[in-house]
């Protein structure tokens, strides 16, 4: 049985904490003390740190939950996050708590950037970080447009159930964004009143399904004919689902 719990971090991050009867891991935790006082408060075992990417805040509170628990701290393998002691790289598979997760190299957002996916007796599971959020993508600060592309079309063809663990509570923001470049999809405004419900009740709108990512996310949809043909429209180019890719991404940029 896996027990997956959010702590919240900073204005929007969320730290994932993971249980199973063989203890505990920590993923991302930009902040230290929420964690270090819940595994303590709750009694818990914890037998890692899982690291996706350097951006400070989902690393920055490793030092701290390391002087407190001693233990092994994966991440990607060309980075120069303090701490890392299991490098990891694509196609790298680690069993933790009795999870097997495989590696996935999901460059864009930064150089470095892994996901963790594990098939999980078929409720798989996915920590990506900032790469693939609920409605929409991150951020293209270190890599291309092309890689950031690639990257997401890695994630799209994993298992329709899987739950998307990402990094940001973004989803509100990036579904207003998502009506504007497909207006006349219904599952983007259905998703967008469920999750304005979620979060004025301040409710989490993750983990997100796959599924769901794939019918309401313009960045996973830009193979999809209502989209090309809104944004090759908007922005006179050709429908080709990597340039409508880059001219999503630019438009969100200054969105």
């Amino acid at each position: 049985m896996i027990k997956i719990e959010s702590i919240e971090a900073f204005t929007d991050n969320y730290i994932w904490l993971v249980t199973t009867n063989e203890g505990s891991i920590v993923i991302d935790p930009g902040e230290s003390s929420k964690i270090i006082n819940f595994i303590k408060n709750n009694q818990l075992n914890l037998k890692a740190i899982l690291i996706t990417h350097h951006h400070f805040d989902h690393t920055g509170g490793i030092n701290e939950i390391l002087s407190h628990f001693p233990v092994d701290v994966f991440g990607p393998f060309d980075n120069g996050i303090e701490n890392i002691n299991k490098k990891l790289k694509d196609g790298d598979k680690i069993n933790i708590i009795g999870i097997e997760f495989e590696i996935i190299e999901i460059p864009g957002h930064t150089l470095d950037h892994i996901a963790f996916f594990s098939e999980n007796n078929g409720s798989p599971i996915l920590f990506c970080g900032d790469t693939l959020f609920a409605g929409g993508c991150g951020r293209v600060f270190e890599g291309t447009f092309d890689q950031m592309y690639e990257s997401l079309n890695k994630l799209k063809i994993l298992p329709d159930n899987t739950s998307v663990y990402c990094g940001h509570e973004y989803t509100l923001s990036n579904l207003i964004f998502a009506k504007e470049a497909e207006p006349f999809n219904q599952n983007t405004l259905s998703r967008y009143n469920e999750v304005l419900k979620l979060r004025e009740k301040g409710s989490p709108s993750i983990p997100s399904l796959l599924s769901t990512e794939l019918k309401t996310n313009p960045f996973l949809r830009s193979d999809v004919k209502e989209v090309q043909e809104n944004i090759s429209s908007k922005f006179k180019i050709a429908k080709e689902p990597k340039e409508i890719f880059k001219a999503l991404r630019s438009w969100k940029d200054n969105f």
